[in-house]
């Protein structure tokens, strides 16, 4: 009886193994395909999920990103501006700490159900820092492509990662677009990797 025990016992451990591992090997080659990596003359090599931004504060309404007039920011000039509004809001209204703000920030989740997203790469292109001596950033694409452009003009570039509430799969996981929406209807598509050279 113990030995039955013991074989039945062997034989589902191996059984759930064999599964386990098609699982993973499964889950790992869907998720590999929607990551991308950031290489070259980087101080940091990073990956990037698009997967996940859908919650990133950064990212790009692109129903609206193209035909809303755009004003051109200054980085610090921003900063500025949103520390006085806060310091006068504080003056105004008096201090408010966690967790009262937590019931200020509402999700649109009908509007993140149905909505287009990109993402502007600038910020991950900070996160990795490119090296002083770096001149462009190439987009290789899954075809053994190339789209090359130069580190300024590469700061503009948008990544669609969302259509209608879904990720991107139709040459996929991003789609990338100039700034100015010149290639909304022809996007650069299937990027496998951004080297910086």
């Amino acid at each position: 009886m113990k030995r039955q025990l013991l074989i039945y016992i062997s034989l589902l451990i191996a059984i759930n193994s064999v599964i386990l591992k098609w699982i993973y090997r499964f889950r790992g080659t869907f998720e590999m395909e929607s990551i991308i990596p950031v290489k070259g003359a980087v101080k940091y090599k990073i990956t990037l999920d698009p997967t996940v931004w859908i919650f990133d504060d950064r990212r790009i309404d692109l129903k609206t990103y193209f035909v809303e007039k755009k004003e051109i920011e200054d980085e610090d000039l921003k900063y500025l501006l949103n520390t006085g509004r806060h310091w006068s809001r504080e003056i105004m209204e008096g201090a408010t700490f966690p967790p009262t703000l937590k019931t200020e920030r509402k999700f649109d989740r009908q509007g993140m159900k149905t909505g287009t997203f990109g993402m502007e790469i600038k910020h991950f292109l900070k996160n990795a820092e490119i090296e002083e001596h770096a001149k462009q950033v190439v987009f290789e694409l899954a075809d053994g492509q190339e789209a090359a452009f130069s580190i300024e003009e590469a700061n503009t570039i948008i990544f669609k990662y969302s259509q209608d509430g879904k990720p991107i799969t139709d040459g996929g996981p991003v789609h990338l677009l100039f700034a100015d929406g010149s290639n909304v209807d022809n996007p650069i598509k299937n990027i496998a990797a951004i080297r910086v050279d």
